[in-house]
Parts: C-alpha cells; sequence; structure tokens
C-alpha cells in the first residue's frame, strides 16, 4: 500500500496535477525524504536511478519556491548530463505551471543565448549541468543571491565524470543560507565530503536495494556467431516494445544502428559524438514509443532516464560487472520486470564467465542462432533446462 501525498504534505493543487497523470502513490524514496524536505532539512537521499527521486527532491522545490527577479533564480538543480537537465525540466515543468512556477534546463550543447533570454524573462526553477552553470555566473547573466534550494542530483555520477570542482565551484558562489537537498546512489568517499561540506545537519534516508543485481531482472547469456549476431539482437527487438542496446565504441553504435535497420528493425543511435540536437530527439523518440531500439555507448547512457525499458541487450559484453549493473539498471525500474541479455563471441566466453563469477550468477551458456524460436520470449526460456 502506497502513502498519498497529500499525507506527506504535498499541496493539494500539486497532489491534483499528480493525479491527472496518473500518479496516485509516493514511490519509497518520496515517502521517506518529502516530508523533512518541505519542513526545510537538509536531505541525502542514497536510491538508485529510476527510484522516483526527481519528483522527491521536485515537489518540495516546487511547493516551497518563491517568484523570482529576472536573472535570479530561487532554487537550483545541478545535474550531470544535458539529457538529465531536459527530463528533469519536462517532468517538473508541468506541475510547476499549476502554481505559476517556470522551471528551465540550461546545458551546454545547446543556445546559450536562447537560455540567457529565458534567465532574462525571470526563472524561479533551474535545472543546470554544471559547466553552462559556470559559463552564465562568469558573464553575469545569473546571480545566485536568492538561491534558497539547492539540489544535487546524482551526485556520484557528477564525481564520475570529473565535474565535482565545478560542482564546489557553484556551491560556494551561492551567498546565503539554503537548503541543500542531494541524491546518489551512493553516499560514500568524495560524495560524502560534499555532505560534510555543504550540508548543514542532514537527515539521511535510504532505499535499500536487494543484493547486487535487481530481482525482477531476467538475466540470459548468449553465445552467438559473428555473423549472425545482429540477426539475433534483431530478433530479441522484436519482442519488447523498448530495447537499449550498448555497444562499447560511437563507431560500434552507428554501425549497428545501419544493421539493425537493414534487418527492418528502426533504431537510433547516442553517443558524444552526436550532435546534442540529434541526441535529444532520438531520445524523445525512444522514451515517446516512436523509436523501439536505441543504441547506447556506456558514457551517453549515464543520461537515460527512461521508464519502461522491456530488454537490455549487451551488444558488446560489460567491461567489468559495475558497467554491467549500470546498464542493466536501465530495465526492471520502478518497480517493473525487466530483460537482460548478453551477447558473446566463443573468443569472449571466458571473460563472460569471469563477470557472471563476479555477479554471483550461475546458469549454462547456450549457443543461439536467429532463427531459434526461444528469442521471441527469453524472459520465459528457461536457460537451466534449456527450455
Amino acid at each position: 500500500m502506497t502513502t498519498p501525498f497529500d499525507a506527506l504534505g504535498v499541496a493539494p493543487d500539486l497532489v491534483a496535477a499528480l493525479a491527472v497523470r496518473g500518479i496516485t502513490g509516493a514511490f519509497a524514496i518520496q515517502e521517506l525524504t518529502i516530508a523533512d524536505a518541505l519542513a526545510g532539512r537538509d536531505v541525502c537521499g542514497k536510491a538508485k536511478t529510476g527510484s522516483g527521486k526527481t519528483l522527491a527532491f521536485g515537489l518540495p522545490v516546487l511547493q516551497k519556491v518563491e517568484p523570482a527577479e529576472p536573472r535570479r533564480p530561487r532554487a537550483l538543480i545541478l545535474v550531470p548530463t544535458r539529457e538529465l537537465a531536459t527530463q528533469v525540466s519536462d517532468e517538473l515543468g508541468p506541475l510547476g505551471e499549476v502554481r505559476n512556477v517556470t522551471v528551465a534546463a540550461v546545458y551546454g550543447g545547446a543556445d546559450i543565448e536562447r537560455q540567457i533570454r529565458t534567465l532574462q524573462a525571470g526563472v524561479e526553477v533551474v535545472v543546470a549541468t554544471p559547466g553552462r552553470m559556470i559559463d552564465l555566473i562568469d558573464r553575469k547573466e545569473v546571480d545566485l543571491v536568492d538561491v534558497a534550494t539547492v539540489v544535487l542530483d546524482e551526485a556520484d555520477r557528477m564525481a564520475d565524470m570529473g565535474f565535482l570542482p565545478q560542482v564546489e565551484w557553484i556551491l560556494r558562489h551561492i551567498p546565503g543560507d539554503h537548503q541543500t537537498l542531494l541524491f546518489s546512489a551512493t553516499l560514500d568517499g568524495v560524495v560524502q565530503g560534499l555532505i560534510d561540506r555543504y550540508q548543514s545537519d542532514p537527515v539521511t534516508h535510504e532505499v535499500v536495494t536487494q543484493g547486487v543485481t535487481v530481482a525482477q531482472m531476467a538475466q540470459r547469456f548468449l553465445r552467438v556467431h559473428q555473423m549472425d549476431k545482429v540477426k539475433v539482437a534483431a530478433a530479441i527487438a522484436r519482442s519488447g516494445e523498448r530495447t537499449l542496446m550498448f555497444s562499447r565504441t560511437k563507431r560500434g553504435a552507428d554501425k549497428l544502428v545501419d544493421q539493425l535497420e537493414a534487418e527492418g528493425v528502426r533504431a537510433g543511435a547516442i553517443h558524444g559524438d552526436l550532435r546534442q540536437q540529434h541526441r535529444e530527439r532520438s531520445l524523445a523518440d525512444f522514451a515517446g514509443g516512436k523509436l523501439p531500439v536505441l543504441v547506447a555507448t556506456d558514457v551517453a547512457a549515464r543520461g537515460i532516464h527512461v521508464d519502461d525499458i522491456d530488454v537490455v541487450i549487451h551488444y558488446d559484453p560489460p567491461e567489468d560487472h559495475k558497467a554491467y549493473l549500470h546498464r542493466s539498471g536501465r530495465t526492471a525500474r520502478a518497480g517493473e520486470s525487466g530483460l537482460v541479455v548478453t551477447l558473446f563471441l566463443w573468443d569472449q566466453e571466458l571473460e563472460v564467465k569471469r563477470l557472471m563469477k563476479r555477479l554471483g550468477i550461475t546458469q549454462p551458456l547456450h549457443e543461439v542462432f536467429s532463427n531459434n524460436k526461444i528469442l521471441a520470449d527469453l524472459a520465459a526460456w528457461d536457460p537451466e533446462s534449456g527450455t
């Protein structure tokens, strides 16, 4: 039984706006953190991607934020990637409209002049990547003097991507007393350093995840032949509505898209060499159901936060067990089930066995061809019995 949002102190107009979108009960991280955030406490929330963190910090921010003067936002949400900036903005923007709160995303790779015009018009909540926010501060196009709430979303990812010096530079440029909400999949090491330096008597809430893998995942490891590999991937992709495939290289991602298209499977790529506009369009089409397959590199995938991904395919085996979990965590989100398939060639078998051992997975490895009927429903297929 989930807790209704009004029981957590969320205002009736926001509760009604959520209900229109079919959201009536809080996820665990929201249930744990919203009341403390509304009370003005500094909050540390530990939860994995896909657990509902955006509303956990977004609802308190939208409820408490005051009207903004031009160039002087009232709330700042720092995120690691451009894709996440647009997704957070897209999720919170419509909710903000019900109380005349403007939410805007600012990030590199997009027209800075347009972003400046938006800030000049007055924006209550800015969702920003660290680099672009520093550019805007340096140009004196944004002043953080009125910021009352700061959110650090996916703090561990910002650390992984080398953004902590920029994040700390920004935090040092926020002059007044303010509330700081920090959300991260881990709260150790450098993230703990952020907590110690920039939060005041924070309350910590953790959503415990079971083991190293997501319980709802069906995991399959299939030996394939080089000439048949694309056909196998295409056959698996046809079994789901949304399939995310991982390639180790940007060039490999582009090539795989072309090969899948030749098999009659619509696909798009997302990686660092593509123009931001192209990446955003592919991601929007994928999230909206227009594009059934998205091929991503590991770095680009950090910005993918799309629910209802039914299949993750490791087209190229991941480099280690951490990469496997990061990639695989894109499915089985928010309580849904998911299928994770690792494809490997004969000379990759040893590395896959080492990966499975590290993950604590024991199951037989099977050789498959693209005409095998099991590919139409791998989740129902039992690798132990082979039937």
